[in-house]
């Protein structure tokens, strides 16, 4: 189907190509990106997750000088 350029492997009887550059440094990149989100959304609602405090815990009381009004 497609052309005999660049290295391939067969295998049972699959012969699977070989990525082009870009396409692996542009995989690793997003990789990358993911991980850090990741990371990032652990080290801010990680606590939250695993049940070591509730989302609203750490925020002021907000009360101060609202009165009874509310």
């Amino acid at each position: 189907m497609g052309g005999g350029h660049g290295g391939s492997t067969t295998y049972k009887g699959v012969t699977l190509h070989h990525p082009k550059r870009w396409h692996t440094v542009t995989g690793k990149g997003l990789c990358a990106v993911m991980w850090f989100w990741v990371l990032y959304r652990a080290k801010q609602d990680g606590p939250v997750v695993l049940g070591w405090r509730h989302p609203w815990e750490g925020h002021d009381d907000h009360s101060s000088g609202h009165g009874d009004k509310h």
